[in-house]
C-alpha cells in the first residue's frame, strides 16, 4: 500500500531561498519529534555550508529558575528547545542590543547570544523577558548542502521573518499555523490536512 503522506497529500510547492533571519516551516506530514509542525529561525546558513538555526515553538516545559544555576528560583521565564544538537547548550534571541555585551546582530533589531552575567543580571532584577528575549536548549544543525536538499524535496517551506514581537513570544502549535496562514492561497491546504491521513 503507497504511503499517503508521500503520494496523495504530499505537498510540492516552489519556495524562496534560505538566509539568515527567514523562518523554516516544516511540511505538515514532517513527524520527527523535535520538527513536528516546527517553526525555526535560521541564525546561520551559507550556500555548500553548515546551517544553524533554533525551533520557536517547542516548549520544554521547565523555566529559567528551575534548571539554570545563577538565575533565581523565581524566575519563571519559559525555555524552548532549539532542537537536537548540543542540548546541553544555553542560546538566546533578544531584541536587547547593546544591553547584552557581545550580542551578535542577525537583522537590525534582532540579536543573539550575549554576555551570560549580563543576563542573569537582567531577568534576576525582574526585568521584562516576554516579547524581548527568548531562551533555547539545543539548537538545529545542517551540513553542507543538506538544508538546500532538505528545502528542494519540501521537508520545509521558507518564510519572511515576522516582527520580532512574534519570534519572540509565539509558541506551540499556534505559531505554526499562524505562520502558514501568512504564507499565502498555495499553502492554505496545509491548514487542513489531517495529523494521519492513514486514519481520514
Amino acid at each position: 500500500m503507497p504511503n499517503l503522506d508521500s503520494t496523495l497529500f504530499k505537498i510540492n510547492l516552489p519556495t524562496s531561498h534560505p538566509q539568515p533571519g527567514v523562518l523554516l516551516v516544516a511540511e505538515p506530514f514532517l513527524r520527527e519529534d523535535h520538527f513536528n509542525h516546527a517553526v525555526i529561525t535560521l541564525v546561520e546558513y551559507a550556500r555548500r555550508k553548515s546551517a544553524m538555526g533554533l525551533v520557536l515553538n517547542k516548549p520544554t516545559g521547565y523555566t529559567l529558575g528551575e534548571a539554570i544555576d545563577g538565575i533565581n528560583d523565581d524566575v519563571d521565564t519559559p525555555i524552548y528547545c532549539g532542537g537536537p544538537v548540543a542540548c546541553d547548550r544555553l542560546f538566546y534571541l533578544h531584541s536587547l542590543g547593546n544591553e547584552l555585551p557581545n550580542s551578535r546582530k542577525l537583522s537590525d533589531d534582532l540579536f543573539i547570544g550575549g554576555d551570560f552575567d549580563s543576563v542573569k543580571a537582567y531577568v534576576n532584577m525582574g526585568l521584562p523577558t516576554e516579547g524581548l528575549i527568548r531562551f533555547f536548549v539545543g539548537y538545529s544543525g545542517w551540513d553542507p548542502g543538506q538544508l538546500e536538499e532538505e528545502i528542494r524535496t519540501h521537508v520545509w517551506a521558507v518564510a519572511p521573518r515576522p516582527a520580532n514581537s512574534e519570534i519572540l513570544r509565539e509558541d506551540g502549535d499556534s505559531f505554526w499555523y499562524h505562520i502558514v496562514r501568512t504564507m499565502g492561497t498555495p499553502y492554505r491546504n496545509w491548514l487542513y490536512h489531517p495529523l494521519n491521513p492513514q486514519f481520514n
